[in-house]
Order: structure tokens, then sequence, then C-alpha cells
């Protein structure tokens, strides 16, 4: 195995299972610990793996609104526009786009009239010239990470 393909099986390991141990992911990789120990740091300091966190399901928690939010922003204020969307913790994607809008923003909600509240507040921002919402009616897939391919 090349240690490309090590740390592709190391992260695919890991999308598996996030919580594995490092003698567990040794012994399935068929590495020492030693390797796969250097190999994740390697992975962590090049910014590949940035964190081991849990997948939440928002919608058992009560947030079960999910909207997804269209902008068009004068020019110059789209870096500014993204930060403040950043900023609200509902807001758990935020992108720059190409097309007829400069901005997709999904958020999660507990009820419409939160979700409601907070467009008002992004439609106050006068650098915000127009906006779309759409309301998710059934997530197919959400949050889904893929497997990477090895190399040959």
């Amino acid at each position: 195995m090349t240690y490309e393909n090590l740390d592709r099986e190391l992260v695919n390991a890991l999308l598996g299972d996030g919580r594995a141990s490092l003698r567990s992911l040794g012994e399935d990789l068929d590495v020492s610990v030693t390797t796969v120990s250097n190999h994740l740091s390697d992975l962590e300091d090049e910014g590949i793996i940035n964190g081991y966190t849990p997948k939440v399901d928002y919608d058992k928690l009560g947030y079960d609104v999910t909207a997804i939010i269209q902008l068009k922003v004068e020019g110059s204020s789209l870096p500014a526009v993204t930060d403040d969307l950043e900023e609200h913790k509902q807001m758990i994607s935020v992108y720059e786009v190409t097309g007829d809008y400069d901005v997709i923003a999904v958020g999660k909600f507990t009820d419409t009239d939160g979700m409601n509240a907070q467009i008002k507040e992004l439609l106050t921002d006068p650098d915000i010239r127009e906006s779309n919402t759409s309301v998710v009616l059934n997530a197919a897939s959400e949050h889904e990470q893929f497997d990477l391919d090895l190399k040959e």
C-alpha cells in the first residue's frame, strides 16, 4: 500500500468510525500504531482532517425547519454579507456562488416564525438587493461524506 493510499484508507476508516482507536485503525489497515499516529498527525497538520465531531440530527432536537436562502448582494459587499451569515449559529452552510444569486445559505430553525425573523433581519442589510427562500419539505440526503478513491 502506498503512503497516499494509506492516508486515504485512514480517512475512509475514520469516516466509518470517527471514534476508532489508533490500535484498531492500525489493525484494520495492517500498519503499526506509530504509523497511524504519524499519518493522522500529518493529515491534521495539513488541514485535511479538521476535527472530530458528532453527527447531530437537528430534526430530533426540534430544528426541523430547513431553509435554503438565496441572496443577491451588492458586489463589493459580498465578503461582509457572508461573514455576517457565518455569525448566525443556525446557518449551517454559507456559499458564494455563480448564477442568478451571489450567496446561498442553509439554515436550521425550530419553526417558521424563527426562520421568518432571521430572514427579515437579513433583509434589513442595504447590501442585500434581493432574496429567495425555499423551505425543504424532505431531506433526501444531508451532511453526507464519501469515501476517497484509492490510487492505483
